[in-house]
């Protein structure tokens, strides 16, 4: 798609001086997985804006590769993050010193400066998602309506010195105490655009509060430890949407110096950390931090699941977008070695993709990525973990903003699902025999 192009710091800089701002006419978006490229009428100059984009030195770059995971896992090790696959090519996130390696390995490929290509206006009917100060007093709501079985607490805090909650339902055990009961996990938000992965899990928590009379639920309530954590990242995501704005943020806020802000919480984890599928360089979305769990929002999860290692027995992660369903190992293409577990892991995924028609499918099938949540808490605990990749679909359908539609359509294409794994965190074992509840 288009000849090799040498794009230097100083021609990206002038590039980013002056040009017209462009926002998708679909809904308001971006993306995780497969897409498809937009045509020339799906694209349209907004209205000037009351407030300038923040200068943004990262490109978009669109490359044409061979569909397989082998090629997808060169670009991602290079730097560049991935986060449209379809058509033949695969869009993605660098730098211009990343763009330049590029050409360098002789690949055909176009770059443009980010903020060209995405520059979103926040639509006022994205008010139904929820920022930090909203999420810590809906979390507090649930906590005050049900305060005999759901308690609220932090389990660490950001850089910038926000709390991270969690929201705990259990009938016999509040906040830290320690309980005998069979638990899971529930996570959202490690990547700060993926704004719908806050949503999902807060949804789930509603639910399961608004629905405690129903005999299903009670049982799920009375017989399990439910933990949810609806934002690991919250510094990212205040920052994703500083100024009214999208800006396509995906890291945390560590200062790296030279300009470069953030570390991709979902490379920092312990297990096989700094491998395929991340990046040592600061200005990488897929920077995995200067070593593993550097970062206070992952060492956070690690010392929650590090507590709690002896009963918790599920975890998923939510993200956005592609709707698939993952599970380890994502740092190689090797299947995990216990052929028992491996067995588990195929028949969940299988049973909760005919729940919510996403795609499962071992992790690195899309491509290499060590470092990651899911692997670390199977790789180090033995804890089935999950990671969901929620609507739309492609990148072109919504991708990272896909509008106020997209919670309730995520959220119902995604409650059998978590109610089966609440009910099967018993014994993951059995998901052989199990088809949901």
């Amino acid at each position: 798609m288009g000849l090799p192009v040498k794009i230097t710091p100083a021609k990206a800089a002038a590039l980013l001086i002056g040009l017209p701002l462009i926002s998708l006419a679909a809904p308001d978006n971006f993306f995780d997985g497969p897409g498809q490229t937009p045509s020339s009428h799906q694209v349209q100059i907004p209205k000037a804006r009351s407030k300038p984009i923040i200068e943004d030195p990262r490109l978009w770059i669109t490359i044409p590769l061979p569909n397989n995971k082998e090629a997808r896992s060169a670009i991602v090790n290079l730097g560049i993050a991935i986060e449209d696959v379809g058509g033949g090519n695969v869009g993605g996130v660098g730098t211009p010193r990343m763009a330049e390696e590029l050409r360098q390995r002789g690949y055909s490929f176009t770059a443009m400066p980010l903020r060209e290509r995405f520059a979103l206006d926040f639509p006022a009917e994205d008010s139904i998602y929820h920022n930090y100060e909203r999420l810590d007093k809906a979390l507090e709501s649930l906590a005050s309506s049900a305060p005999d079985f759901v308690s609220k607490f932090p389990i660490g805090q950001s850089h910038e010195k926000k709390n991270i909650w969690a929201l705990r339902l259990n009938t016999t055990a509040a906040h830290g105490q320690k309980s005998e009961k069979p638990g899971i996990v529930f996570m959202g938000t490690h990547h700060a655009r993926e704004h719908l992965s806050t949503e999902v899990p807060l949804l789930l928590a509603q639910y399961l509060v608004e629905n405690k009379q129903k005999p299903n639920i009670a049982k799920l309530l009375n017989t399990r430890d439910i933990y949810i954590i609806p934002m690991v990242n919250p510094d990212g995501v205040e920052w994703d949407i500083r100024d009214g704005s999208y800006h396509m943020h995906r890291k945390n806020k560590r200062a790296n110096g030279r300009g470069s802000i953030g570390v991709d919480l979902n490379r920092n984890y312990g297990h096989e950390w700094g491998q395929g599928g991340s990046s040592p360089d600061p200005d990488s979305d897929i920077y995995r931090g200067p070593e593993a769990f550097s970062e206070p929002e992952t060492q956070a999860i690690k010392n929650f699941i590090e507590q709690r290692k002896d009963n918790i027995k599920i975890l998923l992660s939510f993200h956005a977008f592609s709707e698939l369903i993952l599970y380890p190992w994502g740092h190689s293409y090797d299947p995990i070695a216990d052929s028992k577990a491996l067995g588990a892991y195929e028949a969940m995924a299988k049973n909760m993709a005919g729940m919510n028609g996403y795609t499962d499918q071992q992790s690195s099938e899309l491509y290499i990525a060590s470092g990651d949540t899911t692997d670390w808490a199977w790789g180090a605990h033995n804890i089935f973990s999950f990671t969901f990749e929620l609507t739309p679909k492609n990148f072109w359908d919504g991708g990272f903003y896909p509008g106020a539609a997209a919670v309730q359509t995520a959220f119902h294409a995604n409650i059998r699902p978590a109610l089966y794994l609440i009910d099967i965190a018993d014994n993951p074992y059995r998901a052989k025999a199990h088809g949901g509840i």
